[in-house]
């Protein structure tokens, strides 16, 4: 078990609804302590009412950003991992709702930023491939209408074992990116019913349901009964309540504002029953509104829920902010069971469907991929249409023999009455003459000359058949009458009065032809001859648009069947594209055995190459060995040649300093 998940956001303060309070910005205030909300007299202090306390309360000055990241980041990767998840907004009109749930193109709402996160987290798990669709639908004065197409009106709510409680006739767009989520957003968006109030320019006049439904099942699976995760994310912008003297509404806008509080109603109504005591509980009233009923399993079901409840904080609006605070503290002792859903039959369409796809998306590859992958989406997305529209089809067309019964029954009872009439016997008392008698008989009765019945009481002698006439002449006489009735004579005095017959009541009686008991008979009888007319014309009409209807599912089973033979062409078109990249790569195999032949001989050439090199290195480093050898003799004899040198410099300089010496000593020796 786990409680719903309740958060509290204050919109920023209204500086026209300040001015237009007469006390201005009003003695009393609503103050924010972390989880917590009081009401405080500006003079006094806080109110004995007692403080409310939520999960999470957000001020006026929080962003949408803020509000997703902490109340619905979370249920993002539930939903992907199988189990079902709500979240909406509540509150009284003109507190932030919308925006809350839309946002602006500065600040993306709610929807906006789970349909990125849903696509985020769908692409980062690679062990799971996803099948997403989605649908956006409303309820406008307690009709849902489907928003994705003009003509989805008035749809009606089924319940079976398979699928739980679904909108019959909706349409469920298959999509593989955000921006097509967008695209349907904005279609729904125009479609939807705003007005204008007191209180807001562009005011929500209907609940708006946003629901993706994500199927995943585990990638390269080859058992058939391995099972398939089916969750449901519901998104629900609630309208606002309101009142008329505040809003100023009238005349269509005081009946929506009338449809909306009454839905509001019953949901707070199942709020409080789901808040009691389990044994004090009692029947929870889902089915009293069909918001409720389609939220049935966000409220005490099989989800995960955040209720995100807007409030206004100005004075004049605390009675409404109160009643929203109320709401969401019961709210907040609601339990809910969340399990993942794992379905093992082949109700899932993802399991449908993979099968027929699952050889494509493995061999779609080379410049024909993304065409192939739109065909393939396309066709799947016309395949869900046409089921979905047999269905609405199959639905309508039981609904027309249904219908064609009761007419059946109820033209069959006619007749039954109108026969007991026409057998019922008249006194002389009654009706004196033949006219009003024939005013009493249907068209497929029997002519009767009067209404007396003769009675033979005398016989004459007992003849086993009637004698033939020897001669028939155009003209009878009473001896031929007595001839062919075997002599049997009338006996006048003992012709008798029918017994009167009571007459039986009908069994269906209907309020727009049901007549006085004092009403004559002959006009209860043409009465009712026209009610029989009417019911055989209402026959005939319905058997006309219960044949139109079969018509109209033969049309579609005709464009399914084309739709598999497109499908089945794609696939041809794919296993050709197949066997062209077959041979493609079968002429790549070749070049390349061709390649390793020519690689293998160049990688011989390339090994003698190397060894010629490393003889020729071998070489090279003899050869500098030598070199070397000889530089180290080129290095002895210079290093000789220097000492040799010297010593030649030093005997020279010595030669000449003795020569020198001679000289001083000669010239000093001469005269």
């Amino acid at each position: 078990m786990e409680k719903i998940s309740v958060a509290v956001r204050f919109r920023p303060p209204n500086p026209a609804a300040a001015d237009s309070s007469p006390a201005g910005a009003g003695d009393r205030e609503w103050r924010i302590d972390d989880t917590r909300v009081t009401l405080h007299h500006r003079a006094a202090g806080p109110i004995p009412s007692g403080p409310f306390v939520f999960d999470h309360v957000f001020e006026g000055a929080a962003t949408n950003e803020r509000v997703y990241g902490t109340v619905v980041r979370d249920l993002i990767g539930a939903v992907v991992d199988g189990f079902n998840a709500t979240a909406f907004a509540y509150g009284q009109t003109s507190s932030g709702k919308t925006f809350t749930m839309n946002g602006s193109d500065v600040d993306p709402g709610i929807i906006p930023r789970a349909v990125r996160d849903v696509f985020d987290t769908v692409r980062q798990t690679d062990d799971r491939e996803f099948l997403i669709r989605v649908s956006y639908m409303e309820i406008y004065n307690e009709d849902i209408n489907d928003l994705l197409l003009l003509e989805g009106q008035k749809l009606p709510i089924k319940e079976n074992l398979e699928r739980g409680v679904y909108v019959a006739g909706l349409r469920e767009e298959i999509v593989n990116s955000e921006e097509q989520v967008f695209e349907l957003l904005q279609l729904g968006e125009e479609n939807r019913h705003f007005g204008e109030t007191n209180m807001n320019a562009r005011s929500s006049r209907s609940h708006t349901i946003f629901r993706m439904v994500i199927e995943s099942s585990a990638k390269n699976q080859t058992d058939s009964g391995d099972p398939i995760r089916v969750s449901v994310l519901n998104l629900v912008d609630l309208a606002g309540s309101e009142r008329h003297n505040k809003t100023g509404a009238e005349g269509v806008r005081l009946n929506e504002a009338g449809h909306i509080n009454r839905s509001l109603l019953m949901l707070g109504n199942v709020i409080n029953k789901l808040s009691e005591n389990g044994k004090q509980r009692g029947h929870i009233p889902y089915r009293d509104s069909k918001l409720t009923r389609i939220l049935q399993p966000a409220l005490g079901g099989n989800a995960k829920t955040s209720i995100i409840c807007t409030a206004a904080p100005e004075e004049m609006h605390i009675e409404e902010t109160r009643g929203t605070l109320k709401f969401a503290s019961r709210a907040k002792c609601v339990s809910n069971c969340a399990q993942v859903n794992e379905i093992l039959t082949d109700a899932a369409l993802l399991k449908k469907q993979k099968r027929e796809i699952e050889e494509l998306r493995k061999k779609l590859q080379g410049s024909h991929s993304e065409v192939l992958e739109q065909v393939v989406l396309k066709l799947r997305n016309d395949m869900h249409k046409s089921e979905l529209e047999r269905d609405r089809l199959a639905m309508e067309l039981e609904e027309e023999r249904k219908l064609r019964m009761r007419l059946e029954n109820h033209l069959t009872e006619q007749q039954k009455k109108l026969e007991g009439l026409d057998n019922t016997s008249i006194s002389a008392d009654q009706f004196t003459d033949l006219i009003q008698l024939d005013a009493l008989k249907t068209p497929d009765s029997k002519y009767k000359p009067d209404g007396f019945v003769a009675r033979r009481s005398r016989y004459s002698d007992d003849t086993d058949f009637s004698p033939i006439p020897e001669n028939l002449d155009n003209i009878a006489d009473d001896d031929l009458w007595t001839r062919l009735n075997k002599g049997c004579v009338t006996d006048l005095d003992m012709l008798e009065m029918t017994p009167g017959l009571k007459r039986e009541t009908s069994f269906v009686q209907d309020a727009t032809s049901a007549a006085p008991l004092e009403e004559p008979t002959d006009a209860r009888c043409e009465r009712l001859e026209k009610d029989c007319i009417s019911v055989r014309q209402q026959l005939e009409e319905s058997n006309v648009r219960c044949a139109a209807l079969e018509k109209e599912c033969t049309l579609l089973r005709d464009k399914n069947s084309s739709l598999q033979q497109e499908l089945s062409d794609s696939k041809r078109e794919a296993n050709l594209l197949v066997a062209e990249k077959q041979a493609q790569l079968d002429d790549s195999i070749a070049r390349c055995v061709v390649l390793e032949r020519e690689l293998s001989m160049s990688r011989q050439d390339a090994d003698r190459l190397v060894t010629e090199k490393q003889e020729l290195a071998g070489e090279l480093g003899v050869e500098r060995q030598k070199m070397e050898e000889l530089k180290q003799d080129i290095r002895v004899i210079s290093r000789a040649f220097s000492q040799r040198e010297g010593q030649l410099t030093s005997l020279y300089t010595k030669s000449k300093a003795i020569l020198e010496n001679c000289k001083a000593s000669h010239v000093a020796t001469l005269p």
